[in-house]
Formats: C-alpha cells, sequence, structure tokens
C-alpha cells in the first residue's frame, strides 16, 4: 500500500517553508526560501506577494524533492502565513502599500505600526466587537490597517479589488477560490464567528456597525466584497483543489486537495496541542491544561477552552478560530527572537563571534551559552539565572501584544556597568532571554486567573533549540516545557490542515491526534529557584511601573 503524505507550506516573516508529513505526523521532507522585506521608514514593514508566491513555489520543488516523494502521493496541501495584508486590483495585480510608490510591495506585514493612531481611535469607540480581541484592538490587526490606507493612500484604497489576510491569499492563488479562514476573520479582522451566520456559505457574521463607526462604512455597504463574503473552518476542502497554474508554479498534481487556512502561530498550536503529556495512544486530552508556545521573531501563546473567557489584554476568545467548537485566547509577546538578536547583534562583539561561530560550524547562540555555563561554574553558583541578580531587563522593545496591550511601551534595561566585554554581552543576552520568559509568566498567570490551569508549555520554535532558553523558561514559569518529536510543528499544523481537507482524517482533533507526537520533556526546578524568579517577577513589574511613571512625567514636555 502506498505511503499518503501531506504538504505544509509556511510564510513566516522571512522566509516561505514546505514540509511533507505522513499521516503519523513523521517529516518525509522539508526546504525553505528566503522572503524580501522592505522599510522605507520607521514602523513601516512591507512584503510582496509575488515574491512571497515564488518562495512557496521554490520550497516546494525541494522538499518533494530532498524527500524522494512523488507529487502524485502528495494528498491534501495547508496554507499557513503571517497575518500581513495583502492587497490586490480587479485583474489580481499587486497594489502598492508603499510610501514611495514601489508596486510590487503590496503588502502591510503584520509588525508594520503605521496605524497606531487608528488603532488608538478604534478603540476609544469601545464598540462590542472589540470584546474579542481583549478589550484592544491592535495596529498589527488588519482594521486599523485599513482604515490607514483609506485615510493616506485613496487612491490605493480605490484602486482595490480585495484585501486578504496572507494565509488567505495563499489558498485564494492556490485555487482561485476566494475563500476565507475562520482564523484570520475571526482574530484579526473583528469577524464574529460564533454568532448566526447571515448567509449560508459562511459560518459567523460581519458587524455592520462596527465598520460604519471606525470609518470603513464601504465595506459594509459592498457587502464585504473585498474582505470576505465566504468564511469557512480550517481545513475545510476549498473548491477543487490546484488550479493547473497553481500546480505547474508547485510541481504538484492539479485538483490536489487545499484546506481553507490558518495563521502561523495557529498552525503551531494544531501541531503542538494534541500532543498528551507521555505521547501514548488513548491518554485523554485536557487542553485547559497547557498551552501551545510558538517562538519566532515575535511569540505567540495559544490556549483552547470549552467555554468563552474574556480576559483584558489577551486576544479572543475566539470562536472555532483553531479548533473548531473551542474558543481560543492568544497571548504573545511582539519582539522575542527579535530582541534577543537585537541585544547580541547590536554589540560591537557580534562581528567576532559570528566569524567564531561560522568556524566552528557552530551558532552564536551556542557560543553565548557556553560563556553564561563558565561564569556559572566559575563563580560557584547553583544556576545560571543568578547570574543576572543585578541585571534586569524589560522586554517591551517593540512594545507590548498582551496583558499590557500597549504598542507605545518601551524596554529597559537596569543593571548596566561601564564594561563591554564578551562575558558581559552574555549577561545581557541571558537577562532578555529571562526578561522574555517573565512575559511568559505574566501572560500564563492572567490566563489562569481566568479560568486556565496551565501547568505545561507545549514548545516549537526557534527558541526551543536553545537550551538555555528552554530552562529558564521552565525555572521562571514553574511549568513543564514539553518539546514535540518533530521539531517542526509549525510546519506539521500546517500539514494537519492538508490532511483533513484529503479526507484521510474525520476532522482537526483527529489528525492531531495522529500527527502529533510528544518528544522531550524539562522539568522546572523548585527550592531556591522559585524564591529567585519570583524576586525577578516583581522586578520585572517594578520596571513596568518605572517606565509609566517616567512617561507620564514627561508628558508634558
Amino acid at each position: 500500500m502506498k505511503k499518503k503524505y501531506f504538504l505544509g507550506i509556511d510564510v513566516g516573516t522571512g522566509s516561505a517553508r514546505a514540509g511533507i508529513f505522513d499521516e503519523n505526523g513523521n517529516m518525509a521532507g522539508q526546504a525553505s526560501h528566503p522572503i524580501n522585506m522592505w522599510r522605507p521608514q520607521n514602523d513601516f514593514v512591507q512584503q510582496s506577494s509575488e515574491d512571497i508566491w515564488k518562495a512557496c513555489a521554490v520550497s516546494v520543488k525541494e522538499a518533494v524533492k530532498n524527500g524522494g516523494i512523488n507529487p502524485e502521493d502528495i494528498k491534501g496541501i495547508g496554507f499557513d502565513a503571517t497575518c500581513s495584508l495583502v492587497v490586490l486590483d480587479e485583474i489580481n495585480q499587486p497594489v502598492s502599500v508603499s510610501p514611495d510608490g514601489s508596486q510590487e510591495q503590496n503588502i502591510i506585514v503584520w509588525m508594520d505600526h503605521r496605524a497606531k493612531k487608528e488603532a488608538e481611535e478604534i478603540n476609544k469607540t469601545g464598540h462590542k466587537v472589540l470584546d474579542y480581541v481583549g478589550g484592544i484592538i491592535s495596529p498589527e490587526m488588519e482594521t486599523p490597517k485599513l482604515l490607514w490606507l483609506k485615510r493616506h493612500m485613496p487612491d490605493a484604497w480605490k484602486k482595490a479589488a480585495l484585501f486578504f489576510d496572507l494565509p488567505d491569499y495563499l489558498v485564494y492563488r492556490a485555487t482561485g477560490e476566494d475563500v476565507r479562514s475562520a482564523c484570520t476573520t475571526t482574530c484579526k479582522w473583528t469577524y464574529l464567528c460564533h454568532e448566526e451566520s447571515e448567509s449560508d456559505a459562511s459560518i459567523g457574521r460581519w458587524d455592520d456597525s462596527y465598520f460604519r463607526e471606525i470609518g470603513l462604512g464601504d465595506l459594509a455597504d459592498e457587502g464585504y466584497m473585498r474582505i470576505g463574503q465566504k468564511v469557512r473552518p480550517v481545513g475545510e476542502t476549498v473548491g477543487q483543489g490546484l488550479t493547473r497554474v497553481a500546480a505547474r508554479d508547485l510541481g504538484l498534481l492539479p485538483g490536489t486537495a487545499v484546506g481553507v487556512s490558518i495563521i502561523d502561530a495557529h498552525a503551531g498550536g494544531l501541531g503542538l496541542l494534541g500532543m498528551t503529556e507521555k505521547g501514548s495512544e488513548g491518554e485523554s486530552q485536557n487542553f485547559n491544561d497547557k498551552i501551545a508556545l510558538i517562538g519566532g521573531t515575535s511569540s505567540c501563546h495559544m490556549a483552547v477552552s470549552e467555554e468563552s473567557r474574556f480576559i483584558n489584554g489577551v486576544w479572543g476568545p475566539y470562536f472555532s478560530a483553531m479548533l473548531p467548537g473551542f474558543w481560543l485566547n492568544e497571548g504573545g509577546q511582539s519582539a522575542t527572537g527579535a530582541l534577543i538578536d537585537h541585544i547580541i547583534f547590536s554589540s560591537s562583539h557580534s562581528g567576532g563571534l559570528k566569524k567564531q561561530a561560522e568556524k566552528e560550524n557552530r551558532t552564536v547562540y551556542d557560543l553565548l551559552n557556553e560563556r553564561v555555563d563558565r561564569m556559572t561554574k566559575e563563580r560557584g553558583l547553583e544556576h545560571p539565572g543568578l547570574l543576572t541578580k543585578d541585571l534586569h531587563l524589560l522586554p517591551y522593545f517593540h512594545g507590548n501584544r498582551s496583558p499590557r496591550a500597549n504598542p507605545s511601551l518601551s524596554g529597559m534595561i537596569s543593571g548596566l556597568r561601564l564594561s563591554s566585554t564578551k562575558d558581559d554581552l552574555a549577561l545581557l543576552y541571558l537577562s532578555a532571554i529571562q526578561g522574555i520568559a517573565l512575559g511568559t509568566r505574566h501572560i500564563i498567570e492572567t490566563l489562569n486567573e481566568s479560568g486556565y490551569s496551565i501547568h505545561r508549555i507545549m514548545a516549537t520554535g526557534g527558541g526551543t533549540k536553545n537550551e538555555l532558553f528552554l530552562q529558564q523558561h521552565a525555572d521562571i514559569c514553574g511549568c513543564q516545557m514539553v518539546l514535540p518529536k518533530e521539531g517542526e510543528a509549525v510546519l506539521l499544523g500546517s500539514a494537519v490542515l492538508g490532511a483533513v481537507a484529503s479526507g484521510e482524517f474525520t476532522g482537526i482533533v483527529d489528525a492531531m491526534e495522529s500527527m502529533n507526537q510528544a518528544g522531550r520533556i524539562i522539568d522546572p526546578g523548585d527550592g531556591v529557584r522559585t524564591e529567585y524568579f519570583n524576586k525577578k517577577y516583581q522586578v520585572f513589574h517594578k520596571m513596568y511601573n518605572d517606565e509609566r511613571s517616567y512617561q507620564t512625567m514627561m508628558r508634558d514636555i
């Protein structure tokens, strides 16, 4: 009997990746290709849909080749991507969103903060739909960006025939069908997936009063034709599958099943939350006691429950946005991998460290971890966390996504000295990791105060390849860190969509339970470590209050 394979295509901030998996979640082939990004001015971050599609095509062809897979054995395809805004005209050509008019730059990237003013204005309305985004909309979401575009680039607004979330654009490009995801529209566009549908084509509905109140009433007048008239659950089969043109681009067979898309972090949830503690078959699932942490440039924290939980500063509750029939709460940090890299690569030592890492076929993070370990032993310390007793970092260098939900917050460092050695850099790097872990603890405690009982972190992403990152998170959060057997959980989650679309599984949870497999577990320390990190956590909150007080003092200057 021939093996069946499922393809996951993941578009992150810096690359497009493809991964091919069997029905048990074992990876058979993988490849990636970089994508371009432009920053024409402060707070503006842009990409190109054509560039991204080409990168997807290169990645898929290489993954098929690397895995020695026959394209006819790939039965289903899932797409995930960042929640970036794609703009097309009536003949599906790019519409520029760039202040310099660069035609190919038709994507406002998720991290773009040009719409901070628009987000603030929307939040002042206090509209009831905001209850489902944690009470505060973020400039990373789509309606503030749409409002900015309408105000500041009216010609582009008029020319635009379709506004897509990037995952939905990829499905449109693959199938020719304009089918929007319950994930993207609910999480980033204020779609009310839990309410009664006004159309047989969709689950849920848009709220006319919201769009009219914030200044986007023309979208309501058009019947939402530009932002989605057909919203469907993730993983549902779209149309007749791959078109001939898309199949040629990707090197696959026309008609291959394509599933309704998902946001990249949420795909990570599908690749993680199906793991049981021991990875054993038949062990009952308890989604209430675990959270999926998907790390990268930023990080997302996904928790699901059977009932809706309204938590200030935490996105959601979103109905059926990740697991059909479950409510999703989504926390996150705006800069994690980006913050660590900023600390490292803005240092005068970064060049030397990169050269050493290349020479030794290791990473810069390996070298810094080695220094942290050596300093811990030289000073006779019980654990490396103690190295930063007098060095503290507040990680809000790109604002805070949750639970403070303020994109204008600033980062802080306390404890710097008139010294700048490689050891000093290693300590600052350690304090950045700790700051991020303290932010994760804050998110988990906020969720637990609202009904969750989280004590396990199911983690994937770049940080999970870093032992120091993992142990600091376990110690600071007081949680087990559970790693998947298959490290590429985001790609796996995307492949879960393809598996469901193919008809191989009865639904998302069925596919997750078959394809998610648990790997290594990192336990938290106790005793002295717990007491120490409780103190660091107090400092974390005090630094935030201090930062706010400085802003208040200088407000009228």
